[in-house]
């Protein structure tokens, strides 16, 4: 099985950034971590501060891949062109995110993307994306 993590804006600063919310551990450390619990996945990461290029990325494994988990950060909220991108693709995508947005301000309540995926898993910090290939591999 293949999967791409795609992570959007700020998610680099993982481990430095808020860690109150996001908590003290690096992606790069997580991921290390993720690729040894599910060892008969063939992970691809990628992560961008820049909209275009999380579509262009979406673009590229969109019918290749067997599953994106995607962790679109502030873009969740605001971008209608990343909820098209993931509209126009046939690999399903699982939006994930680290915080319990909905226990944040009221702007994160709403996300454009999630009607176009395949479900929606927040707040339980880096296990979400665990839950999500977990979800890929049932």
């Amino acid at each position: 099985m293949k999967l791409l993590i795609l992570n959007g804006p700020n998610l680099n600063l993982l481990g430095t950034r808020d860690v109150s919310v996001y908590g003290a551990e690096t992606f790069d450390s997580y991921y290390d971590k993720i690729k040894v619990k599910f060892p008969e996945i063939d992970f691809e990461f990628y992560q961008s501060n820049v909209e275009g290029e999380l579509i262009d990325k979406l673009h590229e494994v969109g019918f290749t891949k067997d599953g994106v988990i995607f962790n679109a950060g502030g873009y969740t909220h605001t971008s209608v062109a990343i909820a098209d991108a993931i509209e126009a693709i046939q690999t399903p995508v699982i939006e994930v995110h680290i915080s319990n947005v909905y226990a944040r301000e009221e702007y994160r309540h709403i996300s454009l993307m999630a009607k176009n995926c395949k479900g929606v898993i927040a707040g339980l910090g880096l296990s979400s994306y665990d839950l999500a290939v977990q979800s890929f591999i049932e």
